[in-house]
Parts: C-alpha cells; sequence; structure tokens
C-alpha cells in the first residue's frame, strides 16, 4: 500500500469538482510536490516489476488523536483549553472558506485493510473519502456547538493563512467502492465530538499544551 495524498491534486478548477482519479495533479505546497513523487514511484514499481503496488489518495480523515497541525484539531484542542481554564474565549483560526469533505481516521483505516485484502490489483489507485462536504468554517461551527462554552469568538492568524491554498478538497470515490464495497459508516458529527473528547480528555490529565 502506497499511502499517497489528496494533496497532489491541490488547487483545482470547479469544473474538476468532484476529483476523480484521472484529474491532473496541481500540488499546492512542498508537501503536495513530494506526494506526487511517491503516487508515481510506487505506480512506476507496479508497471515496471510487477510489484503488487497499490496507491491510495485519501482525503481528510480525522478522529481522535489527529495531530494538532491540521485544522480540526486545533480547533477541537483550543476549545478544550478553553473550557479548562487554559485560554482565553478565543479561536484562532486560518482559511475558514476552503472546502473540505471529511471521514473519520477509523473508517480510513478500514478502507486501507480492504484495499489489501480485496483483490488487489497492482498498480491501480484509487481516491478514497466521506460523504460530509463543508467549509473549514462550517466545521468549526459544528465543534463550537458541542462546547460547553457558547461565547467563544474566532480570530484570523495571518500565520495559519497558507500562501497557497487546496480549496476544493471533495473526491469522487466511486472507483474505489465499486472494486471493494467500501463506504463511510461513522458520522460527521460522532467524529468531531470523539476529537473533541479526546483533547478534553488530554487536557484532564493535567498535560500542558502550546496554544496553536
Amino acid at each position: 500500500h502506497n499511502c499517497s495524498s489528496s494533496e497532489v491534486f491541490g488547487r483545482v478548477p470547479k469544473e474538476f469538482v468532484p476529483i476523480n482519479e484521472e484529474t491532473p495533479f496541481h500540488p499546492a505546497s512542498p508537501y503536495a510536490i513530494s506526494k506526487v513523487g511517491t503516487d508515481l514511484i510506487g505506480r512506476f514499481y507496479a508497471e515496471a516489476y510487477g510489484l503488487k503496488v497499490m496507491v491510495t489518495r485519501m482525503f481528510t480523515h480525522t478522529g481522535p488523536r489527529r495531530g494538532d497541525v491540521f485544522a480540526e484539531s486545533s480547533f477541537a484542542k483550543q476549545i478544550a483549553m478553553i473550557e479548562s481554564g487554559q485560554k482565553q474565549k478565543i479561536i484562532h483560526v486560518g482559511n475558514l472558506s476552503s472546502l473540505r469533505t471529511f471521514s473519520d481516521v477509523r473508517d480510513a483505516v478500514r478502507a486501507y485493510y480492504m484495499l489489501v485484502t480485496t483483490n488487489p490489483i497492482p498498480g491501480e489507485y484509487y481516491n478514497i473519502g466521506g460523504s460530509h462536504t463543508c467549509t473549514v468554517g462550517e466545521m468549526l461551527d459544528k465543534l463550537i456547538s458541542l462546547s460547553k462554552v457558547k461565547d467563544i469568538k474566532i480570530e484570523i492568524d495571518k500565520e495559519r493563512m497558507r500562501p497557497i491554498d487546496a480549496d476544493l478538497q471533495v473526491p469522487d470515490i466511486k472507483k474505489f467502492q465499486s472494486h471493494t464495497g467500501w463506504y463511510p459508516q461513522i458520522e460527521f458529527e460522532t467524529t468531531m465530538l470523539d476529537l473533541l473528547n479526546y483533547w478534553r480528555e488530554n487536557i484532564k490529565k493535567q498535560r500542558i499544551y502550546i496554544d496553536r
């Protein structure tokens, strides 16, 4: 299993949404550029040497244990810190208008298992993602609605803004579903609540975190 990323598609014109496997690559960060190489070299070894390599481009997936460098986990951690009194009632954010399709990390892992156990085909490549599409701002609104604190303010932090943003991350996953029968099972609200509770539990253990 060669784990590429939806980031390889980068900035996608609206007419190419939802993004299928043949959408041209237009990476929008050094990380995404590195993933383009990972994606292509995996497919090369399958074609050139017959290795049973399969490539996935997983779209936004999250849940408990998600690192706080990712928007939804940073928001959840900030809310948990506010609830515990470790932080003022302000959430610092980047671009809230970017569109994302969310899946739960537990659904993502199940997809990976099915990839390698359901008639694996060398050289194949699949887009995988959830079924809940919303802006980053709408995702933040959901997290705030789950909070015990209701007068939380939102402030834009210029340091959190990307110079180029992959802002239309909406996948077409019919190819993978047709091959494996996989579909997302965990509801978006469950994912957000579990992520928020993960941070609540960690902060309850008196762990001190950087405010980011």
